[in-house]
């Protein structure tokens, strides 16, 4: 079992991929069509009482009382709620219309609020419980849609679901351009032999994502004629590119004031002051959150070095890569046929 798989399989333990399922919206549509919850109509909205919810859990109500205290920012984030005054009478007009039994939940008449639950908000606390078999049962559930209806919508596979965003093909053509500036640079500015590209390659892998080119293949499960490259998102790529650009111009300045080229020392220690420019830390510390958060919720990749940076991915990326606009590369290659003719006019 990977790393990503036991931090995803540890649901009450992982805040982040909870919240990342809770925030996938195709995923979610398909958890709700094999839940079969029975569920309260309200307000545009499926609730679910908190009686509803223990019941279903087959547990008691002290024990969601127990994870509503201990939980109730994040439960309260994802739909949990306490009606009162206007919201409750309408409420319990709507549970007279629904026909839900009285007496399966308390004296619902007299009241004075009540505990509900949206669906998210029922999904959430069922990855907390740890007490209920039919909570675990559902657990399992969850994984398997989630990452059947990811690969579902990417075509069977994630290795390339970085291709899908609209922003790739541009970001990857850019980068091919000041990929050959960086590695002309080495060629006649640095006296080493071929061995000194894949060295500062990764040497720029490891000051953005601290991974260089093997690990970062171990981690995704790269074949050996996978292209590393061909798997960056688009963030990764254009920081990339800035390293390639701004590090390939200070080697040729170095080399030309030197009048000769540059030795290994000499182009380590100018690597050196050159990645601890101050203006680089916003940029690779967004770069590292994206990679990280990205991997672990779409590829079941999990960067160790990088967890610090992990956190839940808003609506908007699964959008992004999953929905509507995010496109298989060919096809987004069709679409790009006049943008590469300009872009190679342009040079």
């Amino acid at each position: 079992m990977s790393d990503a798989e036991t931090a995803i399989g540890g649901l009450p333990d992982s805040e982040v991929v909870r919240q990342n399922i809770l925030n996938n919206p195709y995923a979610l549509a398909e958890i709700e069509k094999a839940a079969s919850v029975t569920t309260i109509e309200f307000e545009g909205r499926r609730l679910l009482l908190k009686e509803q919810v223990a019941a279903f859990f087959e547990v008691s109500v002290r024990t969601i009382e127990n994870y509503l205290s201990s939980r109730e920012a994040e439960l309260k984030a994802n739909g949990y709620r306490i009606l009162r005054g206007k919201a409750l009478r309408e409420l319990k007009l709507a549970l007279k219309s629904q026909h839900v039994p009285e007496i399966d939940f308390g004296n619902i008449a007299r009241a004075p609020q009540l505990a509900v639950f949206d669906f998210r908000a029922f999904l959430d606390i069922g990855m907390l419980i740890t007490e209920s078999e039919r909570a675990r049962l559902l657990r399992t559930a969850i994984l398997d849609i989630v990452m059947d209806t990811i690969n579902r919508r990417t075509g069977g596979g994630t290795k390339y679901i970085n291709q899908r965003d609209e922003d790739f093909i541009h970001a990857a053509f850019v980068e091919e351009n000041y990929r050959k500036e960086f590695t002309d640079a080495l060629r006649d500015c640095v006296a080493m032999g071929n061995f000194k590209y894949p060295l500062y390659t990764d040497k720029i892998y490891v000051s953005i994502f601290r991974e260089n080119a093997q690990e970062y293949r171990k981690v995704l499960r790269l074949h050996e004629k996978d292209a590393v490259r061909d798997t960056f998102y688009a963030e990764i790529l254009d920081l990339v590119a800035s390293y390639e650009c701004g590090l390939g111009d200070e080697i040729r300045k170095k080399a030309d004031a030197l009048g000769r080229k540059l030795t290994s020392w000499e182009t380590d220690e100018l690597f050196k002051l050159f990645e601890a420019q101050a203006h680089w830390r916003p940029l690779v510390e967004r770069a590292r959150n994206k990679m990280a958060s990205r991997d672990l919720a779409f590829r079941d990749a999990l960067h160790k070095q990088l967890t610090e940076y992990v956190t839940p991915l808003k609506a908007e990326e699964f959008e992004r890569f999953l929905g509507e606009k995010s496109k298989e590369l060919s096809e987004r290659l069709e679409e790009a046929k006049d943008v590469f003719r300009r872009l190679k006019e342009r040079d």
